[in-house]
């Protein structure tokens, strides 16, 4: 069985979306957890159905609540799914064939699209260490799109219609074996919201597992619909906080005072910028 977790935060017409988009497209064996955040505990996800189980949890954040799903899940693979997502047809179905006939692999994410149509970047990418997130910022990415070394960050120089490993999967569609959940434990919840996916990805590849992306399976992930978008001052503080807190954790005992430093003043310079263009608009 595959135990679907979504987090739900006053996202009632998105997730009941998610969740029928879910039952049209996917065959396999599964059940459906909704960690409802919301304030409005009240409310009721497809209710009638047997095989959805809804928790209400307080609201410490997503990597929080996915693990209160998962610790709820009675699965032998975890999907964690965001609520802003449409699933297409077989997209789970595949993700577990693949998962289950590779012993190596750890996770998996698929290929996912925006409303447009375009590619989001954020399913298949590399670790956001300084160089790549330097190389990043300065846009070297975009002119040298085929290079591992500049274009690390979103992992461009991978093609998005071939079967790759990865550095980092995207939360919004990560499907993870339970047993390796077992191993290396959930999410870090000192991450309220961002980089947790990431922080579990490297956890997963230190574990000696792989982190596979699969293109013949695709959701359409509604970014923005949520009201969570990158305008949000909520959201700008929680993401640059976690930036750091992902550097504390992962990258500050390999580098010097110096690049440290650097790292801190660029990331409170990009936050207040982003307050600042919040405001203007």
């Amino acid at each position: 069985m595959v135990s679907i977790i979504i987090i739900n935060f006053n996202t009632k017409k998105l997730t009941e979306q998610c969740i029928g988009s879910i039952i049209k497209s996917t065959s396999c064996d599964f059940e459906i957890i909704v960690v409802d955040n919301s304030s409005n505990l009240s409310e009721k996800f497809f209710s009638e159905l047997p095989f959805i189980k809804v928790i209400n949890a307080e609201n410490k954040g997503f990597g929080h609540a996915c693990n209160i799903g998962m610790k709820n899940a009675s699965g032998e693979l975890f999907l964690l799914l965001n609520s802003d997502t449409i699933v297409h047809d077989k997209a789970i179905d595949r993700c577990v064939e693949y998962i289950n006939f590779h012993e190596d692999v750890g996770a998996v994410g698929c290929k996912t699209l925006l409303s447009d149509g375009t590619l989001d970047h954020n399913c298949k990418r590399g670790l956001p260490t300084p160089e790549a997130s330097l190389y990043y910022l300065l846009g070297l990415d975009k002119k040298y799109p085929k290079s591992p070394k500049y274009a690390r960050y979103h992992a461009t120089y991978l093609d998005e219609n071939e079967i790759n490993e990865v550095e980092v999967l995207s939360g919004a569609f990560m499907l993870i074996k339970a047993s390796v959940i077992k191993e290396i434990g959930g999410f870090d919840e000192s991450f309220f919201m961002y980089c947790e996916d990431v922080d579990l990805c490297l956890r997963i590849s230190q574990a000696g597992y792989k982190l596979m992306y699969l293109p013949f399976a695709e959701i359409t992930h509604l970014k923005g619909q949520s009201g969570l978008n990158s305008k949000n001052r909520f959201v700008i503080k929680h993401f640059h906080k976690s930036m750091l807190i992902f550097y504390n954790k992962h990258f500050k005992k390999k580098y010097g005072i110096l690049v440290t430093a650097m790292v801190y003043v660029g990331v409170y310079l990009k936050m207040w910028l982003a307050y600042l263009k919040s405001y203007l608009k």
